[in-house]
């Protein structure tokens, strides 16, 4: 081999301008710029453009308070998604990767980042390979499975790349630096993760609502002005009425309080052991019916340990144990080497043999050698490969040697031989198989996520007879399928089990399986990982997971184990169930309030609630209610799945009811009690806030009001709520004065009211399937 000068300090340097350093960038967005971005919504929309309308009728004050509530919306969503990328930016920091380069040269330590194209690199055991490196001298064993998701070690020897990102277990190299940065296969893949993305469920849902609800109430507001119009009623009179509409039917607290309840939802996370990257990843846990879990380091526990074994002859297992633990060496930090000695010091007494020579493994030869002194004479052992190891036997390979080998490989073990004797006269011991087991909570998991209605679906880069083994121990039935199979469109759906996939055929597998309807959940620890772990909608990177699989993911673990999944779904069917209650409640009163007071409007020409009401309501109320937030609700116990057409039905099945209710109240407060306008409205105004938290209660579960207890906070905020509206209404601040024995009242009346309610509800849920089960 010629002489290798490396790179001159110059030609680095106009190649790392060229190529630029030997990173993936990150994409990040300017805070101010996400802030503002919230202000560019359906119902940001709403609100700026009744500020507009506010100020052009001159209420000022009105249009303040107005923009106080589209901040307090944008605030709190901006917080928590900055608190989920301070959490995201922790993750991606990681030590600096330290390179040995020759350049001019001489061999020097360089940071990572600042190899190029061309350097001549030289890497050993234990070292994390920093670039995309073509080895011409040496060989080494490099473990992949941040990679590939392979948890065998793979040779590399001269004439093959070494990949960046993988980490060197037996063996040293030099060769030359192929690819850097996102040119690298890691960096591809990370480049991948960019183009990732899965549409938000939650923005759709709250995007049907808005407008649902608004195309109602556009059609309702054209009405009554084209109706008051031809009656001659003036702009004047017009303008408020289509102000107070618009008003009427924004859902203003709905935005910041789905915000809100995720970020309470990562608090309760965080205290079961998951990080949340992404708040939209709680939410759609709950709808989540299809996870994709990787097998390595996921599944399994990505440790290789002894399986079973095979004696010949005079052996005993023992002596197998003994005579390959004495061809092992634990310096090495192999994970071979360490699956032996591990399971060597499980077997009962003490060998009498004393290791007076050890050869360790070499990639080029494929085995260890150790010589060991035994009574007084010397015994030579040999473990590797068994083709390699059979071939320095002086006998024949026993009976059944090739049986038990494929044996062991369609179980999906890696198989080492052993021989030992006389250095020319060497005879098998036996046969090791080893496993990367399945990690010891794999199967409990996977029957757990079974019981909440949740199908797995391995993935894994081994070959398909590991894969079936694996899938076998911990429960995973059903037919196995190859990467093959998926690539010429085979229904993912009808497979429990896909062998042999690369990076692109995860990020496809979960493509397709979005396209066929299902909510995916996708597990993983390596970079192999990351584009599906970002394309899903629910992306679950384990504790062990490189950085750029947690960047990638929703969720993180934080512990070993696999349990925070099942954590992650019971605590998102809770927020569904609590948003689920928000959203009904909201939409009840988006319907009944813009009904009730065109009702008026076209009966009587007067506009019942003025512009400072409606702000009122939405302080007393819509605000009031995102105490729904901490409620204390039971989970479902199959995938909960927004359904926006039963949604509205049965919100329009409680609010006609509610509807009758005021429009009955107005008639008793305008013919029987004789009350003026101003005293009217503000009679509307305290029923529709009474009415409003009772219905909280009301649709909160499918069975009576009180099947379960609700949470402190939420009976709080309500008591707060209906105590400011009694003293606004019996004080008249900022309204006409009713005393208080009318409010007082009215409350009863309200409260009696829903109970009788709750029988329709009942009926109207359980036909809509509206709640858990």
């Amino acid at each position: 081999m010629e002489q290798v000068t490396g790179l001159s300090s110059g030609e680095a340097e106009r190649k790392l301008t060229e190529f630029g350093p030997n990173v993936t960038a990150e994409e990040k967005t300017h805070p101010w710029r996400a802030l503002a971005a919230k202000l560019w919504a359906p119902v940001p929309w709403m609100l700026e453009l009744s500020i507009l309308v506010e100020l052009v009728t001159g209420k000022v004050l009105e249009a303040g308070i107005i923009a106080l509530l589209l901040a307090f919306n944008a605030v709190v969503s901006w917080v928590q998604e900055r608190r989920a990328q301070a959490a995201l930016d922790l993750l991606r920091q990681h030590l600096s990767v330290n390179a040995r380069v020759l350049r001019d040269g001489q061999w020097s330590t360089v940071a990572s980042r600042d190899l190029v194209p061309g350097d001549y690199v030289h890497i050993r055991v234990g070292d994390v390979v920093p670039a995309d490196v073509n080895i011409d001298d040496g060989s080494v064993q490099v473990d992949q499975s941040s990679l590939t998701g392979e948890s065998q070690a793979v040779d590399v020897q001269s004439g093959k790349t070494a990949f960046a990102g993988t980490v060197i277990v037996r063996g040293e190299a030099s060769g030359e630096v192929a690819a850097t940065g996102s040119k690298t296969y890691y960096g591809r893949t990370a480049e991948l993760v960019k183009t990732a993305r899965t549409a938000s469920h939650l923005q759709s849902l709250i995007l049907r609502i808005v407008r649902a609800l608004v195309g109602l109430d556009f059609v309702l507001a054209l009405i009554v002005v084209a109706y008051s119009m031809l009656r001659g009623a003036s702009l004047a009179l017009v303008l408020p009425f289509v102000v107070v509409i618009l008003l009427a039917s924004v859902p203003v607290a709905l935005p910041a309080t789905f915000a809100l309840a995720g970020a309470l939802g990562a608090v309760e996370l965080a205290r079961r052991n998951v990080l949340t990257v992404r708040l939209s990843a709680i939410e759609e846990a709950a709808s989540m019916n299809m996870l994709c879990a990787d097998k390595t380091g996921t599944i399994t526990a990505n440790r290789l340990a002894v399986r079973a074994s095979s004696t010949y002859g005079q052996w005993s297992e023992r002596d197998l144990m003994q005579f390959a633990a004495s061809a092992s060496d634990p310096a090495t930090q192999d994970p071979i080497d360490l699956a032996v000695l591990a399971r060597a010091a499980e077997e009962d007494g003490a060998a009498q043999m004393t290791r007076v020579a050890f050869v360790p493994f070499d990639p080029s030869t494929k085995r260890s050698e150790a010589v060991l002194e035994r009574n007084g004479s010397r015994i030579s052992v040999v473990k590797g490969a068994p083709s390699v190891v059979r071939t320095l036997c002086a006998e024949a390979a026993p009976e059944g040697f090739d049986g038990d080998i494929d044996a062991k490989a369609r179980d999906g073990m890696r198989v080492l031989g052993v021989a030992a004797g006389p250095p020319d006269r060497l005879s098998m011991v036996g046969l090791i198989g080893l496993q990367d087991p399945p990690r010891p909570d794999s199967a409990d998991l996977i029957r757990s996520l079974g019981r909440l209605g949740i199908r797995i679906l391995m993935v894994t880069g081994d070959g398909i007879e590991t894969a079936r083994a694996i899938a076998a121990q911990v429960g995973i039935a059903g037919p196995a399928c190859t990467a093959e199979q998926l690539r010429q469109a085979a229904s993912p759906e009808s497979c429990a089990v896909f062998a042999g996939v690369l990076p692109e055929d995860k990020f496809t597998l979960v493509k397709r399986l979005q396209a066929e309807g299902w909510i995916v959940g996708m597990t993983g620890d390596g970079v192999n990982d990351a584009p599906a772990l970002r394309q899903a909608e629910v992306g679950i990177a384990v504790s062990s997971a490189t950085d750029v699989a947690k960047a990638a993911a929703g969720l993180v673990l934080t512990v070993e184990g696999l349990q925070g999944i099942v954590a992650a779904v019971e605590t998102s069917r809770q927020i569904y169930q609590r948003m689920l209650t928000y959203a009904l409640n909201a939409s009840i009163k988006k319907l009944e309030i813009p009904l009730f007071l065109s009702i008026v409007m076209l009966a009587t020409g007067k506009v019942l609630l003025t512009p400072l009401l409606m702000v009122l309501l939405f302080v007393t109320n819509d605000f009031a209610t995102m105490s729904i937030t901490a409620d204390q609700v039971a989970f479902s116990r199959r995938p909960d799945r927004w359904q926006v057409r039963q949604l509205l039905l049965g919100a329009q099945g409680v609010a006609l009811p509610l509807l009758g209710g005021m429009l009955f109240l107005y008639w008793l407060g305008g013919h029987v009690l004789g009350l003026s306008l101003d005293q009217l409205r503000t009679l509307t105004f305290i029923g529709f806030v009474f009415t409003s938290q009772a219905t909280i209660y009301l649709v909160r579960e499918p069975g009576r009001l009180w099947s379960s207890r609700p949470g402190k906070v939420l009976l709080v905020a309500s008591t707060g709520a209906i105590v400011l509206a009694v003293l606004l209404a019996s004080f008249g601040w900022l309204m006409a004065p009713l005393g208080l024995s009318l409010p007082l009242a009215v409350l009863i009346a309200a409260a009696g009211y829903s109970v009788a309610l709750d029988s329709v509800k009942v009926v109207v849920f359980h036909r809509l399937r509206l709640h858990a089960t």
